[in-house]
């Protein structure tokens, strides 16, 4: 009897503590909704300063973050209103977001009422989407799927979303070159695509194309990976997009459709440029080793990069001598 009791006051905690941890989930619920609302409040006075200084030369100028990973949702919305996209092509295409707490279109899809969808390699990511209000309160489409060159056309057509679409944001640590150079079932107006400063400003490079390309497995440093600035200036150029700028961080470059710019500067790879600060780098153990500035470059010289414009293979090394 004494162990039956023991074991029903033990069932009445357990239930107790289940009761305790729901209250503090709610709160904690209902405390990062109300802190994104309030995120978001505030983001609508910057756009409307955006709005009233005009023409920008130095999109940067134009940062902040409410969902985006630096400060891309304010260079976002500033671009949508310079490129006059109409509520028609209110849509987006992203690829590479994790679980969607940060992105470059979280905000697109919350302030601006975008539909849009979204593909990440990870199952668990999707469906955690999936099982947010987001997916019940706004038209979003969350696909898992590892992308590469034959298939990208396909999945983004087979969710429904062809031709013209306001937005394309391109972020998969890799083959995001040629990818972007393979998509053609969707006419973006903007393109947000992740470079890699540390190839430089002055040469068109990127990793060879591999399908299976993963930024872990190509080099223990995780610093080889994507394309320089450069490369993609010229594959934009080719598909019809002038290259406006950069984020402050070095991460992400953005271009638009040539017949939207309305009077946007186009920029170089060398006026847009900017080198990351990023010391993400690891050791062979998989630990951080904080690397930074030249010794980045050091990490990864022996690498192989592929000069897009000659068709050769180089070393990183031979970039910077």
């Amino acid at each position: 009897m004494a162990i039956l009791n023991r074991l029903r006051r033990w069932a009445q905690s357990v239930k107790r503590i289940r009761g305790e941890l729901s209250g503090i989930n709610a709160k904690v619920t209902e405390f990062s909704g109300r802190l994104a609302e309030s995120k978001m409040l505030s983001a609508r006075i910057l756009i409307n300063q955006l709005v009233a200084r005009g023409i920008l030369t130095d999109i940067d100028e134009a940062e902040f973050k409410v969902f985006s990973q630096f400060g891309e949702d304010g260079i976002i919305q500033y671009l949508i209103r310079q490129a006059k996209i109409p509520p028609n092509l209110y849509t987006f295409v992203e690829f590479g977001v994790e679980s969607y707490v940060e992105a470059n279109t979280r905000f697109l899809l919350m302030n601006n009422n975008w539909r849009g969808l979204v593909i990440d390699g990870n199952k668990e990511n999707m469906a955690a989407i999936q099982n947010t209000e987001l997916y019940w309160k706004y038209d979003l489409t969350a696909i898992a799927a590892f992308v590469d060159t034959d298939n990208i056309n396909g999945l983004i057509h087979g969710a429904g979303f062809d031709g013209e679409i306001g937005l394309l944001s391109i972020d998969i640590d890799g083959n995001d070159y040629w990818i972007w150079d393979s998509i053609n079932v969707v006419n973006p107006i903007i393109v947000i695509i992740e470079y890699n400063s540390l190839f430089g400003s002055q040469r068109a490079v990127a990793v060879p194309y591999d399908p299976k390309f993963l930024r872990s497995e190509a080099h223990y440093s995780y610093l080889y990976l994507g394309s320089s600035l450069k490369a993609l200036e010229l594959l934009g150029r080719r598909k019809g997009y002038a290259l406006v700028g950069s984020n402050s961080t070095g991460h992400n470059a953005f271009f638009v459709r040539r017949d939207c710019l309305n009077g946007q500067p186009e920029l170089t790879a060398e006026e847009a440029y900017v080198e990351s600060r990023f010391r993400e780098s690891r050791d062979k153990s998989g630990r951080l080793s904080y690397l930074s500035g030249n010794a980045r470059h050091r990490e990864i010289g022996a690498m192989t990069v592929l000069d897009v414009e000659r068709n050769t293979l180089i070393r990183v090394a031979d970039l910077f001598s």
